[in-house]
């Protein structure tokens, strides 16, 4: 929990951590009286088939990963509706949403290098929980610096088959599975123009396409 300093007002945690909790569901779910909580949650992550979402059980291996390396890890269920022609099938998608690691003052190699470390083990912690399909945050290589729009930050842009793309084609063969891969595009066929484009890598390590935003 957040301390009180010398002036009799709390301190922010030094860990990120909302008032000693690791995620805002941590915290709403051990303060709130159940009933009240139900309906919290169905305010903030709304209905699935008209009922409150599921939890899924997750696997020990990930949960080992996301307690060893100190990151939150959830698992929701989301049902469809029954349909006659086709037999019912799971699809596990998995969504990251991950901070930087080193300050923005940092040489940029070495930021990126930080961030690839840090994202390879929050890959690892999807595929042994038998994710499927899996989203990065956008431009998840860099620092979102797209508000700022500071021309120095174009040094992270990188061609499509690049160094990130390299790196996440052989986890999406290691754990068969589709990376949708957000990042900071540069065309070098087309005078090195700037693009925010999403790299669809498949799980055979193969470039299946992009999407230019």
């Amino acid at each position: 929990m957040d301390k009180k300093n010398e002036n009799g007002e709390e301190s922010v945690n030094k860990d990120g951590s909302i008032c000693g909790y690791d995620s805002l569901h941590t915290l709403l779910s051990a303060n709130l009286k159940p009933h009240i909580y139900q309906e919290v949650s169905r305010l903030l992550h709304g209905l699935n088939c008209g009922k409150p979402l599921e939890l899924v059980a997750l696997s020990a291996n990930g949960k080992a990963l996301s307690s060893e390396h100190d990151f939150d890890l959830q698992g929701f269920c989301f049902r469809a509706d029954k349909e006659f022609l086709r037999e019912p099938r799971v699809v596990r998608v998995g969504l990251i949403q991950s901070s930087i690691v080193l300050p923005t003052t940092l040489h940029f190699l070495d930021q990126k290098k930080a961030i690839f470390q840090k994202l390879k083990l929050l890959i690892d912690a999807a595929g042994v929980s038998g994710v499927n399909i899996l989203c990065l945050q956008e431009a998840w290589t860099m620092p979102f610096a797209f508000c700022t729009r500071e021309k120095r930050w174009c040094e992270f842009a990188e061609p499509v088959d690049g160094e990130s793309t390299q790196f996440l084609q052989e986890l999406a063969q290691k754990y068969n599975m589709v990376i949708i891969s957000p990042i900071l595009e540069r065309d070098v066929n087309h005078g090195d123009t700037i693009w925010n484009t999403a790299i669809i890598i498949g799980n055979h390590g193969n470039i299946i396409g992009k999407h230019r935003k």
